[in-house]
Order: C-alpha cells, then structure tokens, then sequence
C-alpha cells in the first residue's frame, strides 16, 4: 500500500496522483466532504489548497463560514507536513488554531504553507531525539480570488515518535 508520502510526491508531477489524493482525502475525512476542499498543488513540504465559494460553505450573510477557513488553515499544514513527515513513524495532531478574520470571503479561497527540510530538522527531527514531543506554531494566510488577505491562521501542532504516544484506555 502507498504511504500519504509517495501519492504526495507522485501527485507533485501527476494530474492522475493530484486528482487520487484529493479523492483520498475526501474519504479517509468525511468531515471534510461537504467543504470540497480542493488540493491544487502539492509537492514534499508545500501545498496549496482552495476552498470553493458555494452554499455548504457559506454562513447566514452568505460568506464563507469562519470554521470552514479555521478547517482550510488545519488542513493545508497537516498536508505539508505529512508530505515531509513519515506518518508511520511519526504522529502529528493539532493542539489548538487560532484565527484571524480580516475580509468577508464571498468569493474562492486559497491557503499555501510551506515547511523547508532545514526548518523540519532543526524544529522537529532534531528535538525530538531528546524529547517526547514537540510544538509547532505555523502561520497560514488565506487569500481570495482578488486577493484579499480574508484571514491569519495560526495552527499549532504536536509531533510525537508513535512509540511515545499514550491513549486513555
């Protein structure tokens, strides 16, 4: 079976592996579904997601609803990251989001992240040989179609070994 990372790298150069992740990801999240969220670019450490300006999505005065962008800013870190992280070895989970809302988004919107291999080393890999986890706060803007800055998430995130992590019983 094909890791999250090998359809990451695979969909970076292929239409087909693109249109294969964003399916995956609309199943394996159905809470996701109804936003149809939509994965434009994709590489190892970076994607692009937009966010469709249509009626599941929209609020009581006919903007796109404040958890829809909070969900977008969640989703286009979590998919960098696992882009450059082996889920199997690692767990990521968000701690907390916070955001900031600047424009009324009546139209498409599109959120980028990016996360460098030296940033990755220095803020994760590399603590985590000493430690048994590790935050990380990533700042997301999302912008619209005229590119207005509509909002500025903060998306905090644990990472922890998978032999470290703990569960309720």
């Amino acid at each position: 079976m094909m890791s999250l990372r090998d359809i990451i790298e695979k969909a970076s150069g292929s239409s087909f592996y693109l249109w294969l992740l964003n399916f995956g990801v609309s199943r394996t999240v159905p809470f996701n579904a109804p936003h149809h969220f939509k994965i434009t670019q994709v590489e190892p450490g970076f994607a692009r997601i937009e966010l469709p300006y249509r009626r599941s999505n929209l609020n009581h005065v006919k903007g796109i609803h404040a958890c829809a962008l909070a969900t977008l800013c969640e989703m286009v870190t979590g998919v960098a990251m696992l882009s450059k992280i082996n889920e199997k070895e690692y767990r990521i989970i968000l701690k907390n989001l916070k955001i900031e809302y600047h424009f009324q988004a009546k139209k498409n919107v599109t959120a980028e992240f990016r996360i460098t291999d030296s940033t990755l080393t220095e803020l994760i890999l590399n603590p985590l040989k000493t430690t048994d986890a590790v935050f990380c706060e990533w700042k997301i803007e999302v912008f619209d179609t005229d590119k207005n800055h509509i909002c500025t998430g903060l998306a905090n995130w644990q990472v922890k070994k998978w032999n470290k992590v703990k569960s309720a019983v």
